[in-house]
């Protein structure tokens, strides 16, 4: 159950974006509205803001596999890069998805300890992240892994706003 994980470049921007789309509808499309769904992955996934976030120095992707399968990915915000700025020092972990062939495997637990680590040396006072208050499983994994709380703030689906708890744990 070893994964390896690969650190994202600029020649990885189609795998990368189609990873993301898939990702994201396999555990959000569902339970929203088609229009502003197609907006949010339009505009979120666009190839130009997803090259500018990976020329970014302050953000960081990561492709996680299973021998040669890319199973999961994740993408970590520093610095000025984090979606909320009054956190100058800690660590954000922006994205965190499994394909869904592979979920319920231990793989999400690996890619948290993944990135733990790699914000561990970093030295921040926390490492935080977003997660939809809809979005139950994923509330209970990272309360699992001792997430907590501390806040919310919105998030825009196409023009649907709804509502991200901010959770974060100290490092």
């Amino acid at each position: 159950m070893n994964l390896s994980f690969i650190k994202c470049t600029f020649d990885d921007l189609k795998i990368l974006r189609e990873f993301s789309i898939s990702t994201f509808c396999d555990a959000f499309e569902a339970k929203n509205n088609a229009e502003d769904f197609k907006i949010h992955l339009d505009y979120s996934f666009s190839k130009q803001k997803l090259r500018f976030e990976l020329l970014n120095p302050n953000s960081e992707f990561y492709f996680a596999f299973l021998e040669k399968e890319l199973v999961g990915y994740l993408k970590m915000n520093y610095n000025d890069a984090q979606t909320e700025r009054f956190y100058p020092n800690a660590v954000e972990l922006e994205r965190l998805y499994i394909d869904k062939d592979h979920q319920r495997n231990g793989y999400g637990e690996i890619l948290l300890q993944f990135a733990i680590n790699k914000a561990k040396t970093r030295n921040p006072p926390f490492l935080w992240l977003g997660v939809w208050e809809e979005n139950l499983d994923g509330i209970r994994f990272y309360e699992k892994h001792g997430f907590k709380k501390f806040e919310t703030h919105p998030y825009f689906i196409g023009t649907e706003q709804q509502t991200d708890w901010l959770m974060r744990l100290t490092v």
